[in-house]
């Protein structure tokens, strides 16, 4: 399958609020009102601050040929952020660092095997059109999603260790897996 990704804009969010309706979605997304009003802050230019994660994520939708099936968030990390002493002591020493947020939204694409391509395919676009020093990607699936894990690493990343996450993001108290992927 050919795979585009682009920015999520104005006309992805009623498409990203529907999908975040689904019920495979709402097992373990954030649908707090905060990440909604982030979304809309994002595509309509960030033009107000955020205080949803300090308005730092990206928000970026998978597209099979024209239909968007997912969407991805990226944020930058560095270590000045309050993303605990695990991410901390995981951060590129040479180049950026990126944690990453990912969903198939499409039910018609759950179980058809896109999950691992898109992410491994959304990885090598990021580091070839948007940040050439991106060196590193963390995702963070939560322990009570084993599938997720499965394929994060089939998709190229390394599971690392279990944490407790920490700051001002979706899940803090919770258990994760944490995995990475380094070039």
């Amino acid at each position: 399958m050919q795979i585009r990704f682009e920015k999520l804009t104005k006309n992805d969010v009623s498409t990203v609020f529907a999908w975040l309706a689904e019920p495979h979605v709402q097992e373990f997304w954030d649908n707090t009102q905060g990440h909604k009003v982030d979304i809309l802050n994002f595509a309509a230019g960030r033009k107000t601050p955020s205080s949803y994660a300090s308005g730092k994520y990206v928000y970026w939708i998978a597209k099979a040929g024209l239909e968007p099936f997912a969407m991805l968030m990226t944020i930058k990390e560095g270590p000045d952020e309050d993303i605990g002493e695990l991410k901390l002591a995981n951060l590129s020493k040479t180049g950026n660092t990126y944690c990453m947020d990912y969903m198939i939204g499409n039910p018609a694409y759950l179980g058809k095997g896109y999950g691992a391509q898109t992410l491994a395919d959304f990885v090598d676009y990021f580091r070839k059109s948007i940040d050439p020093e991106a060196d590193t990607f963390m995702i963070d699936p939560t322990l009570d999603n084993p599938r997720a894990k499965r394929v994060y690493m089939k998709a190229g990343f390394e599971y690392v260790d279990d944490f407790l996450m920490q700051g001002d993001c979706s899940g803090t108290g919770e258990m994760h897996h944490l995995l990475i992927k380094r070039y």
